[in-house]
């Protein structure tokens, strides 16, 4: 558990202040997101008593894409997020970052249906995912130079 009084005073977080992220809002917002994401696939399984793979279900397979996808994306991208934070980027570009990051996500979401590849949520959601998670990882290359 955290403690203010024991953690090492550092420029960003003083000793006796509990340190606020700008991240924490979308960080949050982001795993409450995943709970929707996942419980379509959980119910799923249960309904069709398929505990591995899709078992030839379209509906289940659509539901563990979207499950899938946003385990790949979300952890890495909110990493590069918090180490900019870390080093000093503003608190604007985090909450920019992190806004475009929960609108992205929940846009591909939705936008992932079982009768199209092409649906236009679906290919914004991926799209600005992407440009986010480029976006913050050449700053943080940037940066360390």
């Amino acid at each position: 558990m955290f403690n203010a009084r024991t953690a090492p005073q550092t420029d960003l977080c003083p000793r006796n202040f509990l340190c606020r992220s700008s991240l924490f809002i979308h960080a949050g917002i982001l795993s409450l997101l995943s709970f929707a994401v996942v419980s379509p696939a959980g119910r799923l399984r249960t309904q069709l008593g398929v505990s591995v793979g899709d078992g030839g279900h379209l509906a289940l397979l659509h539901a563990m894409r979207r499950h899938a996808n946003f385990a790949e994306w979300l952890p890495m991208t909110l990493i590069v997020i918090a180490l900019l934070e870390l080093n000093g980027v503003s608190k604007s570009a985090i909450h920019s970052l992190g806004a475009a990051l929960v609108i992205c996500r929940i846009t591909r979401a939705i936008g992932l249906k079982a009768d199209t590849v092409r649906s236009v949520g679906r290919g914004i959601g991926a799209g600005g995912t992407a440009i986010v998670t480029l976006v913050a990882s050449v700053w943080a290359i940037v940066r360390y130079f």
